[in-house]
């Protein structure tokens, strides 16, 4: 029996046993998204800070912000061993390592008309500075796999609809007890008639097991379609957006916990799959 990831501060790595459940989950979850008709894309690693900044990222989560720099050669002291890079040592960070995997999805659509019922599905490597790590519940870097939702706001909502009955089926399957909880998220706009309306009906819910969240329903109702100007081809208007968002590593440390092996865990993974009609595709998470 493979041993659990030790927990430790921010990156892990994933031994066989870890690494082959998460790629029987994700194609599991891909192939959620594929036959809903989203279109499976690779975004970029890194997107560029002013990109984000116009998405608000650094406003509403600068707590969470990872940068990237290369360094200052003209201050670079060559042949010496570091520990670290000052400051100034670094020229100006001009990408950031993204939270989520969707931002790059509404960048990628940025200034077009899509038809109604537009949807995208991505495996994102995501990054978040946490107050602390640990294991595979709480990662400096990890996996994301989201299904998003372009359109209208029936579109969407019925996107989240979907997924929600999905989420309950599997967690059934696996023998999860999970809770859904209303989350606060700091999108969109703090201030104003978009504030008010984030109280009286929740942007983000959460589905939690062993009080550790695995997946999430967010609504973005028309923020991300006016900051990018992705608009409908039938009204041009705005594009209404939402996401099925999962945290991989964090699914991996519920099915351990839950079936006590990697193995026992892929098993049980792949016949609540077969159960659910959804056999898991081999490689789906390398696409």
């Amino acid at each position: 029996m493979t041993a659990a990831p030790a927990a430790g501060p921010g990156p892990q790595t994933l031994g066989a046993g870890p690494a082959v459940l998460l790629k029987r989950l994700d194609a599991l979850l891909e192939g959620w998204g594929t036959d809903a008709g989203a279109a499976p894309m690779i975004m970029p690693p890194l997107i560029p800070v002013a990109d984000l900044s116009r998405l608000d990222v650094y406003e509403n989560f600068p707590h969470q912000a990872l940068v990237v720099s290369t360094l200052d050669l003209a201050h670079h002291q060559s042949g010496s061993a570091h520990e670290r890079f000052a400051p100034d040592d670094l020229e100006p960070a001009l990408f950031g390592l993204p939270s989520a995997a969707c931002f790059a999805v509404y960048l990628h659509h940025e200034g077009r008309a899509l038809p109604d019922g537009t949807a995208v599905t991505v495996l994102g490597r995501c990054f978040r500075r946490e107050e602390h790590y640990d294991g595979l519940r709480r990662l400096l870097g990890f996996h994301m796999r989201e299904i998003v939702a372009l359109g209208s706001y029936d579109f969407t909502q019925e996107h989240l609809r979907r997924f929600e009955e999905r989420v309950i089926a599997l967690t059934d399957a696996l023998g999860l007890t999970v809770r859904k909880e209303a989350a606060t998220d700091p999108f969109y706009d703090r201030g104003g008639q978009r504030a008010l309306l984030q109280r009286l009906s929740p942007v983000k819910h959460e589905f939690i097991v062993d009080d550790l969240a695995i997946a999430s329903l967010n609504v973005h109702r028309n923020f991300f379609g006016e900051r990018c100007g992705i608009t409908l081809e039938s009204t041009g208007q705005p594009v209404h957006t939402s996401c099925a968002a999962f945290g991989l590593e964090r699914w991996l440390s519920v099915l351990y916990t839950r079936y006590g092996s990697w193995e026992a865990a892929t098993e049980a993974v792949e016949k609540a799959a077969s159960a659910l009609g959804g056999a898991p595709r081999t490689g789906g998470a390398e696409r």
